[in-house]
């Protein structure tokens, strides 16, 4: 895959984009309104690495008081960026980034929350179509003289959950629509001449995330157009799931050199989302600086669509079966978590796969290079599986080149990815082989994923592989929380929601839960979970089962016991 090379947009006194490296952003979650609680979390988040500070504008009053916060911190010495977050009725968002376009350095804006309202329509006749363009032109015309006027950049945020009902209907909830609605916003600018402008596809599936992005990509060279991207999986929840999460979607485009500035989202205080962010960052860094010129590389899948890698089954192995997990036989007597139990173990002595569940024993094929690969299929049927050893690899899309020999010999045996992680720190470990592992993952190419550390134990190293074919989406194994990170709009404590739920629902393998502050996001973000819990004023919560309301205006301290009864009653309820 090239690398995407983006132009330059000044952020303030920041650059990203070009040859710079790549910025690190979070937002806070206190009351617009509370200065005091707004500057104190944003100098934690700077303190901590943050290089750009989001904070949201729903309304008239937030967008005034930024000038206020922005007032306070330049004060203190401190002259990191601050983005106006405009995300509501188009009309209020209008007003208050109108507002806000005079005090900060960037102002983000969601096409699917500017444009038109879902009122279950049918269809657009094409005169329709154009019409909701030209009306959409004209209200944001406006903002884009203000930017220009305050050189103010601006970030158009395609986000999967909130496509316009225009776009849903033309392109369905896809990668596809996600970009068709930037690049509507995109010709409106250039219209007018404004090209400071940064772009962003967000989505809480990883895999639509990544090909949301690969495809913007694609579609920026096709028009001539090079602006940087932000990267960033939304929803992701918190603890050791949204870290997997994130590293697993935010690494693989980065190691194919798409990302400009990243967010790690996590349901936590803003500045424990900096380290994570700066961890992705710098290997990504090292990475690019080893590998400094840009190089064509033959796919073996298409990078835009997921499609599972066709492979023979071997026992649990291959063929339609879920990626399996492997350690090392220094596992054999651990006791693990009834969900987590790797499938099968390698007997260092005979140099076996020895399954956990049966009888069955096997010898695997090591491949750590393209000759060595190109040398074993000359004369080997498919016998037995293939292990993809990563620990000698600089660069990881040069594994690429192993599918591809696979694939052009027609030999269809199951690969199995191996990588150690030394001495690596479990948290340092984790994000590690998320990315790692996520790179192939995402894109279906592999069918089992094996971890070894010479500091994280076996019963983690086990949770950890499950968690990261978890993330991708390509083996369930316990439930699943599309949780935001919680900001200004939020009128209730999410963090402590989010534990309360997890403490009552985690035993529900499979089920998708999301968990959001607000009816911004909320509905639109956690469109593909199965149960939603989403806020809808002060001390009020709205429930959802799928994309229907059934529930409106329950009292928070009423409202968890109501979701557990709600699943209850749809028959999803284990004990």
């Amino acid at each position: 895959m090239t690398n995407f090379k983006s132009k330059v947009v000044k952020v303030g006194n920041l650059a990203i984009g070009g040859d710079n490296p790549v910025r690190v952003q979070s937002m806070t979650s206190t009351n617009t309104l509370d200065t005091e609680a707004t500057v104190a979390q944003s100098i934690r988040m700077i303190e901590a690495g943050c290089e750009l500070v989001r904070i949201t504008a729903p309304g008239v009053k937030e967008a005034e008081h930024l000038k206020v916060i922005k007032d306070v911190l330049r004060k203190q010495g401190y002259e990191t960026p601050i983005i106006a977050d405009i995300h509501f009725h188009f009309k209020r968002g209008i007003e208050a980034a109108e507002i806000a376009a005079q005090y900060v350095e960037k102002v983000r804006i969601n096409p699917g929350n500017y444009t038109d309202r879902k009122k279950g329509r049918l269809n657009f006749t094409d005169e329709e179509y154009h019409a909701e363009l030209k009306n959409i032109r004209t209200k944001l015309k406006p903002l884009i003289e203000l930017c220009k006027k305050h050189k103010v950049a601006m970030r158009i945020g395609s986000n999967h959950g909130s496509l316009s009902e225009r776009i849903l209907l033309k392109y369905g909830d896809t990668p596809k629509g996600m970009v068709e609605s930037a690049m509507e916003f995109i010709k409106i600018c250039e219209e007018f001449d404004f090209r400071e402008i940064i772009l962003s596809m967000k989505a809480s599936n990883v895999r639509v995330m990544v090909q949301a992005n690969r495809l913007l990509a694609k579609r920026m060279q096709e028009e001539n157009m090079n602006y940087p991207i932000h990267l960033g999986v939304t929803e992701a929840g918190d603890a050791e799931d949204g870290r997997m999460k994130s590293a697993a979607g935010i690494a693989p485009l980065l190691e194919d050199g798409i990302g400009d500035t990243i967010r790690v989202s996590l349901t936590e205080e803003p500045e424990f989302e900096i380290p994570v962010a700066l961890s992705l960052v710098k290997r990504a860094n090292q990475r690019r600086r080893k590998n400094p010129e840009s190089e064509e590389v033959k796919l073996p899948f298409d990078p835009l669509n997921y499609v599972r890698r066709k492979t023979e089954k071997i026992d649990l192995m291959g063929g339609e079966q879920v990626p399996v997990v492997i350690l090392n036989t220094s596992a054999i007597s651990v006791d693990y978590h009834r969900d987590y139990s790797p499938d099968y173990l390698f007997n260092l002595n005979t140099g076996l796969f020895e399954s956990t569940t049966s009888q069955f024993k096997i010898k695997p094929v090591f491949i750590d290079s393209l000759n060595a690969i190109k040398n074993y299929l000359g004369t080997n049927p498919v016998q037995a599986p293939i292990i993809f050893s990563l620990d000698k690899v600089n660069r990881l899309n040069n594994i690429y080149e192993w599918f591809h020999e696979l694939d052009k010999n027609n030999h269809r045996a199951p690969v199995i990815l191996k990588k150690s992680y030394g001495y690596n720190e479990t948290g340092e470990m984790l994000l590690k082989a998320s990315s790692d592992m996520g790179y192939f993952l995402v894109d279906g190419l592999a069918d089992g994923i094996w971890l070894s550390s010479k500091t994280t134990d076996e019963v983690k190293l086990s949770e950890i592989a499950f968690g990261i074919l978890q993330a991708t989406r390509s083996r369930i194994s316990k439930t699943e929380y599309i949780a935001c990170p919680s900001c200004g709009r939020t009128l209730f404590n999410i963090q402590q929601t989010l534990q309360e739920i997890k403490g009552k629902t985690n035993h529900l393998k499979g089920i998708k839960i999301g968990v959001m502050g607000c009816c911004v996001n909320g509905p639109g973000e956690m469109a593909d979970a199965d149960y939603g819990y989403v806020g809808a004023g002060r001390g009020k919560i709205t429930l959802y089962k799928g994309k229907k309301i059934m529930k409106i205006g329950i009292a928070e301290n009423e409202a968890v016991g109501a979701l557990i009864e709600l699943i209850k009653d749809n028959g999803d309820w284990k004990e």
